[in-house]
């Protein structure tokens, strides 16, 4: 309907700027005939009066020969026989044309009759002078001067009737001006509310979860960050045995169960309060009130909301949920207060109780990661803790270099060396997490910068966290550090974690995009030990999917493992993409990769991690088949 109120305003705006170009154009028209009938107007009456004047001078010679009447009667004569002429030239209808031509001809023949008339004065003959005056010169003049003035008259009507005419005009075109301003204003009014309501509706789109129709992960954290006070609660909720209802009865019946969850959990909180789909079967809440007791009252009614079965056509499901809940503290930002939630949910999970809150003060762990993160973030303030080990990744076909992985060290300066399994779960759970990984990639990009350098490109891979990953700044930091490091993007590869994937698809196939269209290689890291959805996977902007080295490491002796991992292979292949076996460790396992047509392997068969000056970059024999 909106649709075609518009067009009809357009299409009544375009004929009324059709009537008014061409009401433009006849006004125009009328406008230079006002003009040229005021032209003519003005003429005729300076021919009158030059002739009035003439005869006043005729006149007055009479009554005196001798006074200034006689000397000044030829020239004003002159100039009343060129007004005629004039006349002649201006009209541009034929009739008036020849009688301005007569009224000339006969000011031409008066001059001789006045001649004569003057002669006689001058010789004294003043009676007879006379008798020409009354007898020829009045007759004619009188003749002139009718004719004058009757044209001069047919020419004012013309006048008026065209200033008439332009005064309608006018108005008609100051009625279409208002009228098209009018329409202008209502069309310009429709297509900023038309703009402001796509504005909406993208921005709504955005924010929403598509499955669900509840808030998305983006638009949970900017509602947190706009709420986030010390003491604010957030609450993350998963849907027990999710994964094996959609394993086993379709992701039709999963999408269909996650979306009935969604509006359970939307119908058990205030209006006030925010429910977002953050993951495949996980959900957060953010709780708009600081009361300690808020978020087991909440609990409590989510969890009564799940114990109705879910009806879904001829199926029946019985589910139930488990839930986190986290309060900020004076400096957490929204994703540590979600990590804390998430390891509260996950505690719940496992203890089968439904229901725990986050204790950042409780038991010795605490403690010791409190201090653990003080001397990480201290860490990452002095350049010389974090350095980078390099493991090279040979290509099964010729065994040369085709990269290698960069992998994290810390030397604590007082407890020495400290395992990545340590320290980057707790990075992971702060924003240092950002510093890190900042950290690492510049690292790397300077020692590819080296081997570039040295006539050796050498791609290097690194492992981007979830947080990292879905931050919606690393793009443009990435692409800061590549021209720091004046490093191609195609020697860089970015890799990345199944449960990356699915804790938020859309996000993550936005980031890839963007990380791809830098030209960076990115990669599935650890394949085969997640939920990833073979959905996700085909639409996933990857380059690389590596398998993990649990199938890898007996698939030798395991026949399933060896399924496992030749499928994983074709499966990789069909997609397009390259594969890379993890954890190879001996001669027999990377020949079963290379009879499998595995494109890369990568373990201490081949090399250990090292640091970059003792990275072997030739290449390596392998066994015959």
């Amino acid at each position: 309907m909106r649709r075609l109120v518009i067009a009809a305003l357009v299409a009544v705006l375009v004929l009324l700027s059709g009537s008014a170009v061409l009401d433009s154009h006849r006004h125009r028209q009328i406008t230079e005939d006002i003009i040229r009938a005021g032209g003519q107007v003005a003429a005729y009456q300076q021919a009158a009066y030059l002739s009035a004047q003439e005869m006043s001078l005729i006149e007055g010679s009479a009554n005196d020969p001798q006074g200034p009447e006689r000397h000044e009667l030829l020239d004003v004569d002159e100039q009343a026989y060129l007004a005629t002429m004039i006349l002649s030239g201006l009209d541009s209808e034929r009739t008036d044309a020849v009688e301005a031509a007569n009224i000339a001809q006969r000011q031409l023949n008066m001059r001789g009759e006045i001649i004569w008339y003057l002669s006689l004065l001058d010789r004294g003959e003043h009676a007879r002078a006379v008798r020409i005056l009354k007898g020829n010169i009045v007759p004619a003049y009188r003749r002139n001067m009718d004719q004058l003035q009757e044209l001069r008259d047919r020419h004012q009507n013309r006048y008026q009737r065209r200033a008439a005419e332009a005064r309608e005009d006018s108005e008609r075109l100051l009625w279409l001006s208002v009228i098209s301003c009018g329409l202008t204003l209502i069309m310009l009014g429709l297509f900023v509310w038309t703009l402001r309501m796509h504005r909406i509706r993208v921005e709504t789109l955005a924010a929403t979860d598509p499955l669900t129709g509840l808030a998305n992960r983006a638009a949970f954290t900017t509602h947190a960050e706009r709420a986030l006070t010390a003491g604010l609660t957030v609450l993350t909720v998963n849907i027990d045995g999710f994964r094996h209802v959609n394993d086993q009865l379709g992701p039709s019946i999963g999408d269909r169960l996650l979306a009935e969850a969604g509006a359970r959990l939307a119908g058990s909180v205030r209006d006030t309060d925010l429910v977002a789909r953050i993951g495949g079967d996980e959900f957060a809440i953010l709780l708009r009130d600081t009361g300690p007791a808020r978020a087991e009252i909440v609990a409590g009614r989510l969890r009564e909301a799940f114990d109705q079965p879910f009806q879904l056509g001829d199926l029946t499901l019985d589910l139930e949920i488990s839930i986190g809940a986290a309060t900020a503290a004076p400096d957490d930002d929204v994703s540590t207060l979600l990590g804390h939630a998430d390891t509260a949910m996950h505690e719940a999970k496992q203890q089968h109780d439904g229901f725990r809150r986050f204790t950042p003060n409780a038991g010795p762990d605490s403690a010791d990661r409190l201090s653990l993160l003080g001397d990480l973030r201290r860490g990452l303030d002095d350049d010389d803790q974090f350095t980078l080990h390099y493991q090279a990744k040979v290509r099964l076909d010729d065994g040369s270099v085709s990269g290698v992985e960069a992998l994290a060290r810390w030397h604590h300066p007082v407890k020495g060396p400290v395992s990545p399994g340590q320290f980057v779960p707790v990075l992971e759970t702060t924003s240092l997490i950002h510093r890190f990984t900042d950290r690492v990639l510049t690292i790397a990009l300077r020692q590819a910068r080296v081997w570039l350098d040295a006539g050796r490109p050498v791609p290097v891979a690194v492992n981007v966290s979830t947080r990292s990953l879905l931050d919606e700044t690393f793009p443009g930091r990435l692409t800061t550090l590549l021209d720091t490091a004046g490093v191609p993007g195609a020697l860089l590869c970015i890799e990345i974690t199944e449960y990356t994937v699915m804790s938020d698809p859309a996000t993550t196939i936005a980031a890839l995009h963007q990380i791809r269209s830098l030209g960076v290689k990115t990669s599935i890291d650890d394949f085969g030990t997640g939920y990833s959805s073979l959905a996700y996977l085909k639409l996933l902007p990857v380059d690389e999917l590596k398998i993990d080295r649990s199938f890898v490491a007996d698939m030798v002796t395991d026949p399933s493992s060896h399924a496992l991992v030749a499928s994983a292979v074709d499966l990789a292949h069909n997609l397009g993409l390259t594969v890379v076996a993890e954890g190879v460790e001996d001669a027999p396992t990377a020949g079963a990769l290379r009879a499998l047509g595995c494109d890369t392997a990568q373990g201490y068969h081949f090399a250990r991690p090292v640091p970059a000056g003792e990275v072997s970059l030739a290449a390596r024999r392998l066994a015959a088949l």
